[in-house]
């Protein structure tokens, strides 16, 4: 296939990109609304271009097509873009939050509620749609990642359970906020409990004073599970107070719906596949990853992490790995032993670190 030469996402860049005198050749034009530049259109040279959800007049898909272009339609009765140009953020998520409705009437919401409805085989309209979605997520996240390398890139994993105001839930923001003024980038699962903490933690990183106060207002509804809307509603609250000071990413998905995506990551690249998502988060994390105390999907993430070290070809650099809590990974929940069976007489053994709090943790990611 003829290599992509340009992407617009938006009119302005449409506009902009045929005023310097160019064709449109090899061009792919996501997502943007064309019905008044029908004429323009019919003018100007489309040899390879790609259109993916673009509002055409009718009858000009049929023009683009005959001169070369290839033309995706935007998809009917649903509650997202297949071709969203970029990613999230908090509030195309919790808009309706935002204007003092219930969390059940936001986008989030609402497309979690379609998701479950396609049940366990969905329509091959509903596949489609959803692999669209995930493969712009995809893009966008490479776009956004492009000046923040990966080997930068700090993953803090740990489980949904972490309620705000406890120790678990201070100890995520203060590791994160650490990591962030240290010039690495947070990415995280994306959801509620230590993934929330971690990416607030770097939210605040420029302002760490401000952390007790901030956890503090979040407290009052401690837990998504009693009050989703009021969970939701003490986030925005904070995002009111306090302008960040950093930036983090976070990765959350549908398949998971029931968690809610926090609002601190500076972007959101929500998937509908959580074995994309997971496979996205992880692969991205080169600067190490952090595993506070979780559960199965904590422990998941572990194992798949360790599975890619432990294939790595001879010679190639091996992500660091640091379990956080001594008692918690050799005892209650003993992934470390097999861990560190894994990795001995291998490379990834000497990435392999085991301590106790999580100022340890940073010093291992950032000497």
């Amino acid at each position: 296939m003829t290599p992509v030469e340009h992407e617009i996402d938006t009119l302005e860049a449409f506009d902009a990109h045929l005023a310097r005198g160019l064709h449109l050749d090899r061009c792919v034009v996501q997502s943007v609304d064309l019905t008044e530049r029908a004429e323009l259109l019919k003018r100007t040279s489309v040899d390879g271009a790609i259109f993916l959800g673009c509002i055409l007049r009718p009858g000009l898909d049929e023009s683009l097509r005959s001169r070369g272009a290839l033309v995706f339609p935007r998809l009917p009765e649903l509650p997202f873009n297949p071709y969203r140009p970029r990613l999230y953020e908090a509030p195309d998520l919790f808009d309706a939050v935002i204007t003092g409705q219930d969390y059940t009437a936001s986008h989030d919401a609402l497309i979690y509620a379609w998701h479950r409805a396609q049940g366990n085989q969905p329509s091959l309209g509903a596949t489609l749609a959803m692999s669209l979605h995930d493969h712009s997520m995809s893009e966008s996240l490479d776009d956004w990642s492009r000046t923040r390398p990966d080997a930068m890139t700090i993953g803090i994993m740990g489980g949904h359970a972490a309620a705000r105001g406890t120790g678990t839930f201070r100890e995520a923001a203060t590791l994160a906020g650490e990591l962030t003024r240290g010039g690495r980038l947070v990415m995280t699962g994306g959801g509620p409990g230590a993934m929330e903490a971690a990416n607030l933690g770097a939210y605040l990183a420029g302002q760490p004073e401000a952390l007790d106060d901030a956890i503090a207002v979040l407290a009052a509804a401690a837990d998504f599970r009693s009050d989703l809307t009021a969970w939701a509603r003490t986030m925005l609250e904070v995002r009111r107070r306090w302008e960040p000071s950093g930036e983090s990413a976070g990765i959350p998905t549908w398949f998971y719906g029931h968690e809610p995506p926090n609002g601190f990551a500076t972007v959101i690249a929500k998937y509908f596949s959580n074995a994309i998502r997971e496979d996205t988060l992880l692969q991205r994390c080169r600067g190490g990853i952090v595993y506070l105390q979780g559960a199965a999907g904590t422990v998941q993430e572990i194992f798949q992490a360790a599975t890619g070290n432990y294939y790595s070809p001879e010679g190639a650099p091996t992500t660091p790995m640091v379990l956080v809590g001594k008692d918690y990974w050799t005892g209650r929940l003993p992934a470390w032993p097999l861990l560190e069976a894994l990795g001995r007489d291998r490379a990834m053994g000497t990435r392999l670190h085991l301590v106790d709090h999580v100022a340890e943790a940073a010093g291992v990611l950032l000497a």
